[in-house]
């Protein structure tokens, strides 16, 4: 927060600077009370709520602008900084970290900015901000050990992330313009089961964390259980609030518990600003530009899936800022979300930073603070470039102990795959359905068990396959378009849910 009140006070002046500080500090004071009486907005009194303090079009003060940016950025600074957090020390790119960070945190911007202002049919003219979904993490990780496992150093492994999900982009683009089509390929129950295999597949990356990280001396030590499970309890205490703040920032809160536990324990290593630039210059494929099929093959899939779950998220932000969720005008603000999508990940991969799509704990900030401008959104934008200009914001945040992390991302990547079995829940679950998901769900998660089972394969076909992703999504798609659709009941289909044997038995 302090960061982006200085931030505030070099766009707008020291007048407008210190309006913003008193309604900060007044909502905080308003906060804490209502908290202490219990009288927190409940979801479903915000649900009765449809008026908007500035809606879709109109042009808040630049002071009201900055306060509601500074209230979007508290609420996903977590998420925008954490994939670059993760992906870099899970491949040994521990100097390289600072420097993802301010590009994660200036793409975003650039992407926020497009979005918000429409650059001609690029961009849903919507506040949709703009970081990378961890449903990436997976296939980028994937290609990363691509290229160590082939020698290659910090350079080759971030030339091949970035080579692949440049090019991945313009699929997101072609697949933008075919929106309407990719629904009925890429239904619910193939979007759910992918997720849930992404989620599944991340844990261990979160549970290696907690126990301290790969190759420390301190792995699995009391201490740094200690600490991860700190950060956890206090995530899902504060997720069990009935505040929608207090909800939102919940991750950051429990990374900054645990990082306070783990001084107190001795455990936390305070690293060195020496070397760290004072400002980051975007600089086109810094690290270099290479391309492998097979870890192309994997980032496609993911692109597929984080196009739908941006249509979601966009429809979802229609349906707060008062717009329509249907038609014409609705498909083209769609397709146009979409493309701006795309777009941004292609200068993403450009300027070394990862895959970008819209986040959705966004929509929940517009819904409580009712500030659904686009107007706010380019402001935003500007803000987090600005945050992006500093390594230091990322030389400091590569010092947040381990545990802490690995305790916040175990949530994290449970809540994707939780977030995956709530689709699936929301099908109807007839046995054609049923058996999709358990043949997907063996394969996907069976590759994870036991990374070696395609070993003898071909190389390409080993490494394409032995992608969790992409090993139960292609068996989710292929099902899909293979296997005839059943007409079911609801009745039915209820029955087939409660009898999981019906999966193996045959229509009588």
């Amino acid at each position: 927060m302090i960061i982006c009140l200085v931030v505030s006070n070099f766009i707008i002046g020291k007048d407008n600077f210190l309006n913003i500080t008193k309604m900060l500090l007044s909502d905080a004071f308003l906060l804490a009370i209502s908290t202490i009486k219990g009288c927190e907005m409940t979801d479903k009194v915000a649900g009765q709520s449809s008026g908007l303090i500035y809606s879709l079009e109109d042009k808040p003060p630049l002071a009201h602008s900055v306060y509601a940016s500074i209230q979007h950025i508290l609420a996903s600074f977590v998420g925008l900084i954490t994939p670059a957090l993760i992906i870099g020390a899970t491949l040994g790119l521990h100097e390289q970290i600072p420097y993802l960070i301010s590009m994660a945190l200036m793409v975003s911007g650039v992407g926020t900015f497009i979005q918000a202002r429409r650059v001609g049919p690029i961009g849903a003219g919507m506040l949709c901000v703009q970081g990378t979904s961890f449903a990436f993490l997976g296939s980028v990780i994937a290609a990363g050990f691509i290229a160590k496992s082939n020698g290659g150093g910090p350079d080759e492994i971030l030339s091949l992330i970035f080579g692949v999900c440049f090019f991945g982009a313009f699929f997101e683009i072609f697949l933008s313009f075919y929106i309407e089509k990719l629904q009925q390929v890429i239904t619910p129950l193939v979007s759910g089961i992918v997720i849930t295999i992404i989620g599944v597949s991340l844990i261990q990356v979160g549970v290696t964390d907690l126990a301290g990280g790969h190759g420390a001396e301190t792995f699995g030590d009391p201490k740094n259980l200690l600490v991860g499970a700190t950060a956890v309890v206090v995530i899902i205490a504060m997720n069990c609030s009935s505040n929608l703040l207090v909800r939102l920032s919940a991750i950051f809160v429990g990374i900054g518990v645990g990082w306070l536990l783990s001084l107190a324990l001795g455990t936390a290593e305070m690293g060195s600003f020496d070397g760290v630039a004072l400002v980051s210059i975007p600089i086109p494929f810094k690290y270099g530009f290479s391309f492998d099929w097979m870890a192309f093959v994997p980032v496609c899939i993911v692109y597929v899936i984080t196009t739908l779950e941006t249509a979601g998220d966009i429809t979802a932000n229609c349906q707060i800022s008062q717009q329509p969720i249907k038609g014409k005008a609705y498909f083209k603000r769609l397709r146009s979300g979409i493309l701006g999508d795309g777009v941004v990940s292609v200068i993403a991969s450009t300027f070394n930073a990862f895959p970008h799509t819209t986040i959705s704990q966004n929509n929940g900030v517009i819904q409580i603070t009712g500030i659904a401008s686009r107007h706010v959104g380019m402001v935003l934008g500007v803000m987090l470039m600005l945050l992006g200009l500093f390594p230091a914001i990322g030389a400091f945040l590569q010092m947040i102990p381990k545990p802490a992390l690995g305790g916040a991302t175990i949530v994290l990547f449970g809540t994707v795959a939780a977030a995956g079995v709530k689709i699936l829940a929301s099908e109807h679950l007839c046995r054609r359905k049923l058996l999709i998901m358990a043949v997907s769900f063996g394969f996907g998660i069976g590759v994870t068990l036991v990374p070696n089972v395609f070993a003898q394969l071909p190389e390409l076909a080993r490494n394409i396959l032995s992608s969790p992703v992409t090993a139960g999504g292609f068996a989710a798609i292929i099902l899909t378009l293979v296997l005839p659709e059943e007409k079911h009941s609801d009745e039915e289909c209820a029955a087939s849910v409660a009898s999981p044997d019906a999966v193996l038995a045959a229509d009588s």
